[in-house]
């Protein structure tokens, strides 16, 4: 089918050209598995989960939070960055406990995305979250993040995400892949 489909490419150079609190900026000479000589600024960044919570009662842990990338509140599911030595279900139930006050009963890893794969190195693991919305404890927030959060019914979602009204890539990813191979 795709004869080089996974196959890496060859780093020839890579120069560090800035690094920043949440991410890095390396320019790289690389040669591709299909021979061709390209130059390509890679954007380096911690890995991610993106978190679908929902209860019994398709409740769905909804936020909202301000995202300098698009310089307003944005509404979607629960999300964070993976801690050095954590793994990507701790991260998620430690994010959902800090952002929302929400207990994890269980936490499965439904797949993992890239967002922006042709610049960046970031990828996110989508979490499924089973919870009780009666079990719930103080959140805790990072010094420089206030998250609100509320539960919402799961067609609700589906009807913003259909309108656009919901439409960060791994919240459509994380809801789209539920309803289409776990539901």
């Amino acid at each position: 089918m795709f004869q080089t489909w996974h196959q890496p490419g060859k780093i020839i150079n890579r120069k560090s050209v800035y690094t920043g609190r949440v991410f890095s900026v390396d320019q790289l000479h690389i040669e591709t598995p299909d021979g061709l000589r390209v130059e390509r600024d890679l954007i380096k960044t911690a890995p991610t989960i993106t978190i679908l919570a929902i209860t019994a009662n398709e409740e769905v842990v909804m936020t909202s939070e301000y995202r300098a990338g698009v310089n307003s509140d944005s509404v979607s599911l629960p999300a964070g960055i993976v801690n050095p030595g954590e793994t990507s279900e701790q991260a998620a139930k430690r994010e959902l406990q800090e952002e929302t006050g929400y207990i994890a009963d269980t936490v499965t890893k439904m797949t993992r995305i890239t967002s922006s794969e042709g610049f960046m190195d970031q990828f996110a693991d989508l979490m499924l979250i089973k919870f009780d919305p009666q079990k719930r404890v103080q959140t805790h927030f990072d010094k420089d993040e206030f998250v609100n959060s509320q539960l919402v019914p799961l067609q609700q979602v589906l009807k913003w995400i259909k309108s656009g009204a919901v439409n960060t890539a791994q919240a459509v990813s994380a809801v789209s892949y539920y309803m289409l191979f776990l539901k």
